[in-house]
């Protein structure tokens, strides 16, 4: 019985502290939307990835093309050219699979154009919303445009327009 007890008054006495804390939700998505900057930053992101796309692209045709050469004339050639042509392609091909593991790798070119024009408004955006919640006293405040689902939202919790008018755009 006395276990009975203790346990009904931890769940009484969490219920009442998950009342006091105050929710909220943002949508990061709307808010970097509204962020001028970062427009341009993902345009400039876009452009570069087909820039390098089509170089990516460029060298594995160039690979397709020397093994169809190869291939009409591997009839014709000695075992020593045959290797030698073998080895050319092989090269080609790790060619371009390092110049896309250069632009985007997990380390890659894209990667860190990203982090450099990026990443600076993320944070911009993640200190705005630190402000906010500490202001407006939040308990936590979460991210519809994130992976994690809400199935209803009413509009009354949603404080991105407050995260935007914190950083300056209206």
């Amino acid at each position: 019985m006395k276990k009975f007890i203790s346990i009904f008054t931890v769940v009484l006495f969490m219920s009442s502290f998950s009342f006091a804390q105050k929710y909220a939700y943002v949508d990061t998505e709307y808010i970097l939307s509204k962020i001028p900057s970062y427009e341009n930053a993902q345009t400039k992101l876009d452009n570069l990835s087909k820039v390098w796309q089509k170089e990516i692209e460029a060298k594995y045709k160039l690979v397709e093309e020397k093994y169809k050469e190869y291939q009409t004339e591997s009839a014709l050639l000695s075992p020593q050219m045959k290797k030698q042509k073998e080895d050319e392609i092989i090269k080609l091909e790790d060619e371009a699979n390092n110049l896309r593991e250069k632009y985007f790798g997990d380390e890659g070119e894209l990667f860190k154009k990203r982090q450099e024009l990026i990443k600076p408004i993320q944070d911009e955006v993640y200190n705005a919303i630190k402000e906010v919640a500490t202001e407006g006293n939040y308990g936590f405040i979460f991210d519809k445009a994130g992976s994690m689902s809400l199935i209803y939202t009413d509009a009354k919790y949603d404080v991105s327009d407050d995260i935007l008018k914190k950083m300056g755009y209206n």
